[in-house]
């Protein structure tokens, strides 16, 4: 006599499968861990007190992950680093590490767990994804051998990545990917010799994965999207927030709007650290998104999301970037330029000084315009519009173009690129351009208190940001963010 067991399990997989298959959406869920840390050590710990601590976090993970199931979730994404934390050194780092094998191997380690070396955490990721029948999304560390054969090998004799796996809802390994773009801090990993585009099908879709600091470059964001045309990204971060432009929700769901492809963004949860900031995003702006900056818990999020984005009705036609600003006359000439600085990169600014009005500020070949009217000018407040063209070079280097309506952290001009959170200026109209020379430009618009703007303007195919909303709510800031990556 068959057990229920497998029985139950293949009718509800079976279920699951039609559904998805009966719908041009699916559920996606994204859990924002705050991780359990290791404490700081000089030397290795053990392979048990490893696990010990790898267990404790996936336990908080897979409640996340049963609550996600639950509510009809077909796929969760879990946060970089969210196993078993930061602060390592090449060596103690080691105990936490598995051998990933390449997922073409068809393998299921919940039901074959000694198929290979030991692997806990891939065992219990698998039937976490096999129970609750849904498609996990995790990041944890790979090791692989290696001998003097081989010119790059380490003198440790291995190789270890930061790893993203995905296991389907049957439990088995169907994606495995190195990432490629380290942070300047992640010293305990090495580099893929190539970068790796890792794309999966789906019953909702086609899906491509990579890794926090991956989304500012060509390979493997782009290649992933443009040539490889993924619908949805799966996207682990342990992202570190930086006003104006690279606070996680808005620099998250501005990628997705301009990339045109859904991105659920899974973050860590560290307020000490500034980490926050997980959604799901579509490329008509954000379904949900979460920002806390004052408890240290962590948060599930749920939405519903289009499989094939590319092939809605609502899919953005092509937008040229440069067309209305490279047509238009640049406006009356403003009161003195001034330089400042925003994350280390020297912007060029004129200030708003009326309540409304037309503005042009240039750097190198990019040139800004702005029209906008105020609902209100206010003596206590001070914005800026500012134009960056050149190449960042700080914990990596890269080439930007950047458009921004900004507020000024205080009255005094000095403060004008400094990070600010909260606003009071409301506007009546906005409408922002740029003579982009890349196409590769993310929309972003952040009012106060670090809310998105989801519905509340929109991007003309001439290349113009304008508002939708009268007035709108206050304005923290209005960014054309471009990424030249051909000149990097």
């Amino acid at each position: 006599m068959l057990s229920s067991q497998p029985l139950l399990h293949a009718a509800v997989f079976a279920l699951a499968v039609l559904q998805a298959l009966a719908s041009d959406t699916f559920i996606a869920a994204v859990y924002e861990h705050a991780v359990i840390l290791p404490d700081a050590a000089d030397e290795p710990v053990s392979p048990n007190d490893a696990l010990a601590l790898m267990n404790k976090n996936m336990d908080v993970l897979e409640g996340a992950i049963q609550e996600a199931a639950q509510q009809g979730a077909h796929i969760i994404v879990t946060p970089e680093d969210g196993i078993y934390g930061w602060r390592f050194t090449r060596e103690t780092i080691y105990p936490y590490l598995e051998d990933i094998p390449d997922p073409a191997v068809n393998w299921i380690p919940c039901t074959d767990p000694t198929r290979f070396a030991p692997a806990p955490v891939q065992e219990r990721l698998s039937c976490m994804a096999r129970n609750n029948s849904i498609y996990v999304v995790a990041n944890i560390g790979d090791k692989k051998p290696c001998n003097s054969s081989d010119p790059g090998c380490p003198s440790d004799g291995r190789y270890q990545y930061n790893t993203d796996v995905v296991f389907d809802s049957e439990g088995k390994l169907v994606a495995r990917y190195h990432k490629y773009n380290l942070f300047m801090s992640e010293t305990q990993f090495n580099y893929p010799k190539e970068a790796e585009a890792v794309t999966f099908e789906t019953p909702f879709g086609k899906f491509g994965i990579f890794t926090c600091f991956d989304i500012l470059f060509r390979e493997p964001a782009v290649v992933l999207v443009s040539e490889l045309q993924v619908d949805t990204v799966l996207f682990p971060t342990a992202w570190m927030n930086v006003l104006p432009f690279l606070t996680a929700v808005e620099f998250h769901s501005a990628w997705a709007m301009g990339m045109g492809v859904n991105l659920l963004s899974a973050n860590t949860h560290n307020i000490g650290l500034a980490m926050t900031g997980s959604g799901i995003y579509a490329p008509d702006g954000a379904r949900t998104y979460y920002y806390n900056m004052k408890t240290e818990d962590g948060h599930l999020l749920i939405a519903e999301l289009d499989s094939h984005p590319r092939l809605s009705p609502a899919s953005a036609c092509a937008v040229n970037w440069s067309s209305y600003a490279s047509s238009a006359k640049r406006f009356s000439p403003n009161d003195p330029d001034f330089e400042g600085l925003i994350f280390h990169d020297r912007f060029t600014f004129t200030e708003l000084t009326k309540p409304e009005g037309n503005l042009t500020v240039c750097q190198k070949d990019l040139c800004c315009h702005l029209s906008y009217k105020m609902a209100g000018k206010r003596e206590d407040e001070a914005y800026v519009l500012g134009a960056f063209d050149g190449l960042h070079v700080v914990e990596g280097q890269y080439y930007l173009q950047i458009c921004t309506l900004l507020k000024c952290k205080g009255t005094d001009l000095n403060t004008c690129g400094q990070p600010v959170e909260t606003a009071h200026t409301k506007f009546e109209m906005f409408s922002l351009s740029g003579t982009f020379g890349t196409n590769y430009v993310f929309p972003e618009v952040l009012y106060s208190g670090v809310q998105l703007a989801p519905g509340e303007f929109e991007v003309l195919n001439d290349g113009r940001l304008i508002s939708k909303t009268r007035p709108t709510k206050p304005v923290v800031t209005v960014t054309l963010f471009g990424r030249w990556y051909e000149k990097d």
